[in-house]
């Protein structure tokens, strides 16, 4: 079983920058390919970003792509979200998900096998 813990959210405003950060704990990390997805209140749960196990491949919602950043440190059990250009619709919160034994990215929700408890990103303009 694994947990997944996230951190980094706050309160910026337009055009600023944030990064979270999401540690995970009870299995290989390594082995898990990762993702970040955000969810506003009243909606649905929205792909953000995602990531192969070895980090070197990867993926954008068309949403977040150029202003995202994922990257994953394996020795630390860590997934980050380095978020750019930050604008009010990216208020949200945000959650990490882990795919066991996943050999590529993943975009969909129903993938990952283990969620965070999220982080709140709220952007003023």
């Amino acid at each position: 079983q694994v947990q997944l813990v996230e951190s980094g959210g706050g309160s910026v405003q337009a055009g600023g920058s944030l990064r979270l950060s999401c540690t995970a704990s009870g299995g290989t990390f390594s082995s898990y390919a990762m993702g970040w997805f955000r969810q506003a209140p009243g909606e649905e749960r929205e792909f953000g970003a995602a990531i192969t196990r070895s980090g070197k491949y990867p993926a954008y919602g068309d949403s977040v792509r150029g202003r995202f950043t994922i990257s994953r440190d394996n020795a630390k059990n860590t997934v980050y979200l380095q978020m750019s250009s930050l604008k009010p619709e990216d208020t949200a919160n945000y959650y990490c998900a882990a795919k066991a034994r996943g050999s590529s990215y993943y975009v969909q929700v129903r993938s990952y096998d283990y969620w965070g408890q999220g982080t709140q990103v709220t952007v003023s303009s």
